[in-house]
């Protein structure tokens, strides 16, 4: 196998000498040639270029089209290319547009003949795709990995706090009390939730389209369930013309990603809110903040607040995607190009964001205190007192109307419920009885969620120990 560099092939030297011009009387114009290249973007494929690579090859020999000798070369070449882009020593060259055409061109340059026998029974339609899927499972394992660790850190903190109570909110204003475990192990579900959608999308993109060359197939006889298997797809695609055109699994896979981001934004909108001075539930490390070139008191959340910031860029990706394909005819269309980019994009923003919240939460330092203050405001006992004269055979809507006169009673007087006399609660509703007070309590109302999904510590310790045999 002769090494001779990226020198000396006139489809490199020579710009216009592509690896498709046969059928060209003239060279493409500069600009087209810049406009169209897309090496600067899909050149991170090159380890999974190769490794479709290698299984077409083994295809190839299988079909009678590649010799032994030839298989080999070319696995070889192939296996020196990857280590010369690794180190750093590979020529990227724009003119051969993209990351299929330069290892192509190169492994010519490294095995001769047999380097221009890879391509047959496929195109570059099927190749990219395969390729994209590829990259795209492995993606989705690494945003597997960071949902994984980000749902630990919030067992791990939930379960300091199954005893912490703070104000539950519908409407950001107070509605019951909750513990601070319950709230987080909200964001657990949700969490939860994105990795199944994660993996259901990993479940519709784990078909191979190679072998489906440019949109009909090929006349060579390839064994395409076997190439699959090699590559560790679940099957070959069904259709050709869908194979090489299909991009809804990058368009789910930025939905999923969208879903999930939303889901961090909102848990980093709540410890923003929760760090500011007027709530004060939690802190975080100086590590983690950064200050105000005029306000020498300011500690800014700025981490939560880009998290929140870069959950537009990914939904944003999203719909560039969805425009991308709404206009496009089957089969194959050069706009699919501009697919990797918001695609690459959102995977790396999500990795980035998912490891940033881990980081958050492992190092947030909630004040119980200050949670079980608040918590203490707004009457939130209020629908406990509704529910005790309901077990008191008053009608639940005449309940309402009784707790709403004593709320406005307590909100005259500046006190709260289990403040107002029992007299005064009994003009009310002669039904109240002294055992009232145990139940117009923060911790009796939250003990009295004892069930499945309720926010009572041990239904909540339940649910954390359920959490942990999950992860």
């Amino acid at each position: 196998m002769a090494k001779d560099g990226n020198k000396g092939n006139p489809q490199r030297d020579d710009p216009e000498k592509r690896l498709w011009g046969g059928r060209f009387a003239e060279p493409t114009d500069a600009f087209v040639a810049r406009f169209t290249a897309s090496v600067d973007v899909d050149k991170r494929l090159y380890h999974h270029d190769i490794r479709g690579s290698i299984a077409h090859a083994n295809g190839l020999r299988a079909a009678g089209v590649l010799d032994a000798d030839e298989r080999r070369a070319i696995v070889e070449g192939l296996e020196a290319i990857e280590a010369e882009i690794e180190r750093g020593e590979f020529a990227w060259d724009p003119a051969l547009e993209d990351v299929h055409m330069n290892i192509e061109a190169r492994l010519t340059e490294l095995v001769g003949e047999a380097g221009k026998k890879l391509h047959t029974a496929r195109s570059r339609n099927d190749q990219v795709a395969t390729d994209v899927r590829l990259w795209l499972r492995d993606a989705i394992g690494d945003i597997d990995l960071g949902l994984v660790q980000l749902m630990r850190g919030i067992v791990g903190l939930a379960s300091q706090h199954t005893e912490t109570v703070m104000p539950g909110l519908t409407h950001l204003q107070t509605a019951q009390p909750v513990t601070f475990a319950h709230h987080l192990m909200a964001w657990f579900e949700m969490a939860r939730r994105d990795r199944g959608r994660f993996q259901d999308c990993l479940a519709r993109a784990n078909v191979s389209p190679l072998g489906s060359a440019a949109l009909a197939g090929t006349t060579f006889p390839i064994d395409r369930a076997a190439s699959a298997g090699e590559l560790g797809f679940d099957a070959p695609a069904a259709n050709s013309l869908d194979a090489v055109s299909d991009r809804d699994f990058a368009v789910e896979f930025c939905a999923a990603a969208s879903l999930t981001a939303v889901h961090l934004s909102r848990w980093c909108e709540e410890v923003v809110l929760w760090m500011s001075p007027q709530w004060g539930f939690v802190t975080l490390p100086d590590a983690y903040c950064t200050g105000s070139s005029i306000m020498p008191q300011k500690k800014n959340p700025d981490v939560t607040e880009l998290v929140r910031g870069k959950t537009g860029r990914v939904i944003g990706n999203l719909n560039a995607l969805l425009v991308l394909m709404k206009g496009q005819p089957l089969a194959y269309n050069r706009d699919n190009q501009e697919d990797k980019l918001p695609l690459f994009d959102t995977a790396d923003t999500l990795i980035d964001c998912l490891d940033a919240m881990t980081r958050v939460v492992d190092a947030l330092e909630p004040n119980p205190a200050a949670m079980r203050a608040a918590a203490s405001k707004g009457f939130a006992v209020a629908t406990d007192f509704a529910d005790y004269l309901v077990r008191r055979d008053v009608p639940f809507r005449d309940a309402h109307e009784i707790v709403g006169k004593a709320v406005a009673l307590a909100v005259e007087r500046d006190v709260g419920l289990d403040e107002i006399p029992l007299g005064d609660l009994q003009a009310l509703c002669p039904a109240v009885g002294e055992d009232v007070y145990g139940v117009l309590t923060l911790d009796g109302a939250v003990a009295a969620r004892d069930h499945v999904g309720g926010t009572a510590p041990k239904a909540v310790a339940s649910a954390i120990e359920a959490a942990r045999r999950y992860l």
